[in-house]
């Protein structure tokens, strides 16, 4: 008689389980569904950049006492920035968060006495010539100010073949991918470990299992992995969809790819604790939505799924960047586009790893077997 397998069984309750989940309406639309078709809207609305914004950087040795600098800080609509750090400003130039670089200075010949230059890249080709248009609209506002015979008060020097640098573009797909992917990953880690270990216990199925062999780790690790393969096999069609369908950024090609699988392996492990949590503290299905949505609903709103966090209050950021999933989505965001490694990401996953230290510390003393 052969020995009674462990790794069997436990393979066995993954087959089984993985198969329910593709039963499962839910499991399928909050993995595939909902990620899917906001992935779909967002990359058929395009862009090159996240916003439609009029912000610009100063050079630094720029002349602001003039006029025309005055006129543009006062002009509704343009943000007028000094950047200390040249990599801050590269990085914004590259996702397209600027209109251009400007520079003012007096023309030594006398007339006309300023001369503006722009540079921008081919990332805000929705930004410079909304810009170029308005700079002109406030130069001829001024010379009609200052001039009767309405010479230039300043000589617009831009020459969109000289001065547009062609870079790689951040689109909005760069953005949002990760985001949902996040959000994918989060929802079927919480909910869906939640409502599984739940119904295993409410229908007496975990009874069923302890009347055989196997051991109470291996069921869950059983449990586990069928989870597991069920979200890196969304993982993987999200972002193989984003990329080839609408461009979405994978800067050293399979290497990225494997990257973005491993911090996807990483958070789901962690959202599946906050799973078991719910499923121990819950009474009854019906409480089982609100558990869940007080872990899942805070970190979807503000965790940077949809925006930035660098749009939040300052007393919100710090909020944020306390939830696991903006560090995972910042960590996704940075090794797909960025070309970061995931020791570069060193941080964020130490994040993470540390929330799953804690989350699971908390899930062994409310999980419930009976």
């Amino acid at each position: 008689m052969k020995p009674y397998s462990q790794l069997r069984a436990m393979l066995a309750i993954t087959k089984a389980s993985f198969r329910a989940i593709f039963r499962s309406p839910s499991a399928v639309i909050f993995g595939f569904a909902f990620p899917l078709i906001f992935i779909l809207v967002f990359g058929f609305i395009g862009g090159n950049g996240r916003t439609q914004t009029y912000k610009v950087a100063i050079e630094e040795n720029a002349d602001t006492a003039n006029a025309l600098y005055k006129a543009l800080v006062n002009t509704q609509g343009v943000s007028i920035i000094r950047y200390k750090d040249k990599d801050s400003l590269t990085d914004d130039m590259e996702k397209g968060k600027l209109a251009g670089i400007i520079n003012i200075q007096k023309n030594v010949s006398g007339n006309p006495p300023y001369n503006f230059t722009l540079k921008s890249t081919n990332s805000s080709n929705d930004k410079w010539p909304q810009f170029k248009t308005l700079v002109e609209s406030v130069i001829n506002q001024l010379s009609n100010q200052f001039y009767r015979d309405r010479p230039a008060y300043a000589s617009f020097d831009f020459d969109p073949k000289r001065d547009i640098f062609e870079i790689r573009q951040y689109k909005s797909i760069d953005f949002i991918l990760p985001g949902q992917l996040g959000f994918s990953l989060l929802a079927s880690g919480v909910f869906g470990v939640a409502f599984m270990f739940f119904n295993l216990r409410n229908t007496l199925v975990l009874k069923r299992f302890f009347a055989t062999p196997i051991s109470r780790t291996h069921i869950i690790l059983g449990e586990m992995l069928s989870r597991v393969l069920f979200q890196i096999l969304t993982a993987i069609v999200i972002i193989l969809l984003g990329h080839f369908f609408f461009g979405f950024t994978l800067i050293h090609g399979f290497n990225t790819f494997f990257n973005m699988l491993v911090l996807s392996f990483i958070g789901l492990i962690v959202f599946m604790g906050f799973g078991f949590i719910v499923s121990g503290l819950a009474t009854s299905d019906n409480t089982i939505p609100p558990f869940a949505n007080l872990i899942t609903l805070p970190q979807f709103l503000i965790g940077g799924t949809f925006f930035s966090v660098s749009v939040f209050p300052v007393w919100l950021q710090w909020i944020a960047k306390i939830m696991p999933l903006t560090h995972l989505n910042e960590a996704l965001r940075d090794v797909a586009f960025e070309g970061k490694s995931l020791w570069d990401v060193k941080i964020e996953i130490g994040i993470l790893l540390l929330w799953g230290v804690i989350v699971y510390a908390v899930a062994v003393k409310v999980f419930k077997w009976e």
